[in-house]
């Protein structure tokens, strides 16, 4: 993998046709990075980011205390937004597209998407919900079961691939961890970015900019976001962390040491 300076990253040539095999296959790719927080001010005012503008979520997540789904390659959660209802999905990676179930690639509920920050790359699966805003923060007061934020065809996704044994109703909660998501047309650039500020109950955070793009285009969005990022003082060869991955194993060594039930 070669590695510039400023610039972050890249990807060999092997790694490079294995990242365009997958986008082949999927319906869109987004293309991420996570800026260290010494860092983080200063990109914060080069991108011109106001955070009066922000929209507050909160994220929950599921799983047992040994992150048992996380391991697995799957990854559950419901979430509210600010001014909108409540979400749920049921996600699974890595995967390969063409290897999915192609009833499952016609629900409209799924979206195969790769990610991709400097460094690296991985394809997912997500089957999408739809919850009530107080829905989310019901479940974790303890006032309705798991499996109500989840239809019919995610519980199904959920089985198929957990582990043996596992149940959602089972599952604690981690979290919620609070979120700030911004929306940036930022001066300079033909393409909006998103900014995602995850606040940690450690007082750690992470701020992820990211911009989406249709497979074909990913190569040519991804060189125009680095030179753009580059061009702002954004240093790209900073660490990646990834935000569910903080937040499961921040969240996890809180959980309850109980063992979780198993089906019979």
């Amino acid at each position: 993998m070669a590695q510039t300076a400023q610039g972050g990253p890249r990807l060999s040539e092997v790694e490079m046709q294995a990242f365009l095999a997958l986008t082949k296959g999927s319906d869109s790719v987004e293309l991420k990075l996570t800026v260290p927080e010494s860092d983080q001010r200063s990109a914060i005012r080069s991108l011109g980011m106001d955070p009066l503008d922000a929209e507050i979520r909160q994220v929950f997540f599921f799983d047992t205390p040994g992150l048992a789904l996380f391991q697995a390659g799957l990854v559950v959660r419901a979430r509210r937004s600010q001014g909108k209802g409540g979400d749920s999905v049921v996600k699974l990676r890595p995967v390969v597209p063409e290897d999915l179930p192609k009833g499952l690639r016609k629900s409209g509920n799924l979206v195969v998407e790769v990610d991709a920050m400097p460094g690296g790359f991985v394809c997912s699966a997500s089957l999408k919900g739809v919850t009530s805003l107080a829905a989310p923060r019901e479940v974790a007061a303890g006032a309705r079961p798991v499996r109500k934020l989840f239809s019919k065809e995610q519980r199904q996704f959920f089985e198929s691939h957990a582990p043996e044994g596992l149940i959602l109703d089972a599952l604690p909660v981690l979290g919620p961890i609070t979120v700030f998501k911004l929306r940036l047309a930022p001066q300079g650039y033909a393409r909006r970015l998103v900014a995602e500020l995850w606040l940690y109950p450690d007082n750690s955070r992470i701020l992820e900019l990211s911009t989406k793009c249709a497979p074909p285009d990913a190569l040519d969005v991804a060189a125009e976001a680095r030179e753009y990022l580059v061009s702002r003082g954004v240093d790209l060869s900073g660490e990646q962390q990834t935000k569910t991955k903080t937040a499961l194993e921040y969240f996890s060594k809180l959980a309850s040491a109980q063992p979780v039930p198993v089906a019979e």
